[in-house]
């Protein structure tokens, strides 16, 4: 992510995008082909590499289309296709498995991957290039940008001292590993705790990634709302991830729920108050810094989220394998509150701009 936000800074959002998903979509396909642990590992990790072009291209679209009083409700719209994803996924998957076999699904997801890359091909490009927009519209979306361009311009490298780079970055490294967890972990949770057969999976597993729709949506047009009546951006943002910071707890809860429809109640709870907490996190870098260091700020968060996902898969395999889920599901719902307070020590008000 680091590299690839980096590259999106230099070459732009629409040829590194184009990139990563072609990446993606191929490595994806070839899965159909894998013959061993090893050639799966190794299509696994082509995969992840595809995939952590797009969150620091999304961050950066976002902040190149849309005005500040509306990013974060743009950043909800693009967070809505992460969760809806799994929604479609779920019996989508499943069909395609039982009816044609497990090539099949990987070949369908990859197709449907090249299939987007021309989609994007053809409708992207940045406002001030864009055929499809006139001048006060191109205005409206480019206010500010501009003087914060020609006011802010430190070398990369030197990002690395501004305490909010640090403070978004640490937010992501505690705050991000709750969606991966479960969205890896979901379906074995269901299967061997819930006692859901491959069927029942299908039909159910979608649930919670309704609540983290809602989340997205209604985290980035409550902020939003709110800067239009007056707030300050730091007020605004700040406001909306204390909100769902005081949710996220309900992790706790599921371990403690007494049958699945509890328990895919508290998940749905839990999806809705991450998703809703980071999209205006992953707005913070358009709000602080110019729009020409949003993808490599993006970028090195999402590296450390990345980190933060790959330790608390590797604790969720052992802890499970030694005890139950518990003692995770525990653990998950005080991460973004622990994130929500790295925020807090590390970004300032002062550093926000002004609407």
């Amino acid at each position: 992510m680091t590299f690839f936000g980096k590259i999106h800074d230099r070459f732009g959002t629409r040829r590194g995008y184009a990139v990563a998903m072609a990446l993606w979509s191929l490595a994806e396909a070839a899965h159909a082909r894998a013959r061993s642990l090893f050639s799966l590992s190794a299509l696994r990790l082509a995969l992840g590499a595809g995939e952590s072009g797009q969150w620091p291209a999304a961050t950066k679209a976002a902040a190149e289309w849309f005005p500040v009083q509306e990013r974060a409700l743009g950043m909800g719209i693009i967070n809505t296709g992460a969760a809806l994803g799994p929604v479609v996924a779920a019996p989508f998957v499943v069909w395609i498995e039982l009816r044609y076999g497990w090539q099949m699904t990987f070949l369908a997801t990859g197709l449907l991957g090249l299939l987007w890359l021309g989609l994007w091909f053809i409708f992207y490009q940045a406002p001030e290039r864009h055929r499809l927009i006139n001048g006060q519209e191109r205005a409206y979306i480019l206010a500010g940008q501009e003087d914060s361009e020609r006011t802010f311009a430190p070398r990369w490298r030197a990002l690395l001292r501004y305490p909010e780079v640090w403070g978004i970055v640490v937010a992501r490294f505690f705050g991000d590993p709750v969606w991966w967890l479960y969205l890896i972990w979901l379906p074995l949770y269901l299967h061997t705790r819930r006692g859901f057969s491959m069927q029942d999976i299908g039909f159910f597993a979608w649930i919670p990634y309704l609540g983290a729709v809602a989340g997205s949506l209604l985290g980035g047009w409550i902020s939003g709302r709110l800067i239009r009546h007056g707030w300050e951006i730091y007020s605004a943002r700040g406001a909306t991830i204390l909100f769902a910071a005081a949710l996220a707890p309900a992790g706790v809860l599921v371990s403690q729920a007494g049958s699945a429809f509890s328990a895919m109640a508290w998940i749905s709870v839990v999806l809705f108050s991450f998703q809703f907490w980071v999209n205006n996190v992953q707005t913070l870098p358009s709000d602080i810094f110019p729009t020409s260091y949003v993808g490599s700020i993006a970028g090195l968060a999402g590296t450390s989220a990345g980190i933060g996902a790959v330790l608390l898969t590797l604790i969720t395999g052992w802890v499970t394998d030694h005890f139950s889920y518990r003692p995770v599901l525990i653990l998950s719902g005080l991460l973004v509150p622990a994130a929500t307070l790295m925020l807090y020590l590390l970004v300032k008000p002062a550093r926000f701009r002004r609407v």
